[in-house]
């Protein structure tokens, strides 16, 4: 099967790591060109040495300017940058012939006026947002084949999407009762030096932030949103807790079908997919299973006292909730298998 020449933009962040680990041991691609301006000239195998021995540790990050990543060869380019910033380098590298696979916030919105209503600012380029398709390749599978531009979801939206879109498509869940804890490990905050997020600040603590309207929100109810085929709102609540990656989602909903039809409607939507790993009612999804993994853990229980349900998620925030998703949806619009580089446990 043909190999395809990868560029990863903004290579040196967590995210950008992650990808690395996983393209460099990718049966179908070739790492052409790794992008950081602090780390221009050097060495992959000098900034991660863990990837020494690998032939791709060789390849030296150069300056993220347009002309020179597509004289590299690159086919896909993955943009492992900031919210504003990636949609410029979209704009030049699909002008050039590149397909994008962006993992910023950019494209992940359909309208340019929520963007700029949870992103400060006025959208870099709107003229690219009825293009770009949402890539989570459970429910938009079907939209990622021959896409040029995908916008891969963020962490907590998949963590909080992939339970209840099966539920608000059957109509078994009271839209205006959706309340959502989540708790995210504290690689999700990006490789940034801020008093914060040190080892002193996080160890040992739990705290709640983002409240009460996290970016994220944005596109959690727009997908929501759409599955209900009705406006959905949703109390979000997000924590950064003491670990390294991983999130796990508790989401809980007033129930108007039953518990059978829970459990039939998850099975449904997921019992075919491979990265979905459902745990069934009394199942509660643990993130020591999942990081370092492309899967999503999902089980449910349901509470008789109160009437409302409960769904239960975990993976890995720098996994199935940003560079392993986004492999996913690269080995999609090239025609790979779509477990292929991804298979790891």
């Amino acid at each position: 099967m043909k190999t395809v020449k990868i560029a990863v933009i903004g290579a040196s962040g967590y995210t950008g790591l992650e990808l690395l680990r996983l393209l460099i041991s990718h049966p179908h691609t070739e790492l052409s060109c790794v992008t950081s301006r602090q780390n221009a000239g050097r060495r992959i195998g000098d900034l991660f040495p863990r990837f020494n021995g690998a032939p791709a540790a060789d390849l030296k990050f150069i300056a993220p300017e347009p002309e020179a990543i597509v004289a590299t060869g690159a086919e896909v380019a993955f943009l492992a940058l900031p919210h504003g910033v990636a949609a410029g380098y979209a704009s030049s590298l699909l002008t050039k012939g590149l397909r994008v696979i962006d993992l910023s916030a950019d494209f992940r919105l359909d309208d340019a006026e929520v963007y700029k209503e949870f992103y400060d600012s006025e959208h870099p380029a709107p003229e690219l947002l009825k293009e770009a398709v949402y890539g989570l390749p459970e429910i938009h599978r079907a939209d990622v084949i021959g896409a040029r531009l995908i916008a891969a979801p963020g962490c907590y939206p998949t963590s909080i999407s992939l339970p209840l879109i099966p539920l608000l498509r059957e109509k078994l869940i009271a839209t205006d009762s959706l309340v959502t804890c989540s708790m995210s490990g504290v690689s999700g905050a990006g490789r940034t030096a801020d008093l914060s997020l040190i080892f002193c600040e996080t160890n040992e603590s739990a705290r709640a932030y983002g409240v009460p309207k996290h970016r994220h929100l944005s596109e959690i109810e727009q997908e929501l949103s759409k599955a209900a085929g009705e406006k959905v709102l949703l109390s979000f609540t997000p924590h950064l807790i003491p670990v390294h990656n991983g999130i796990c989602t508790t989401t809980s909903a007033k129930l108007t079908g039953s518990p059978e039809q829970v459990n039939s409607a998850l099975e449904k939507a997921y019992a075919n997919e491979y990265f979905v790993r459902l745990l069934g009612k009394g199942g509660c999804a643990d993130t020591k299973n999942v990081t370092g993994t492309n899967f999503i853990d999902i089980g449910w229980s349901y509470d008789e006292r109160t009437g409302r349900i409960l769904l239960l998620s975990a993976e890995d925030n720098l996994g199935k909730g940003a560079a392993s998703q986004a492999i996913q949806n690269l080995n999609i619009i090239c025609g790979f298998c779509e477990t292929a580089g991804l298979k790891n446990f």
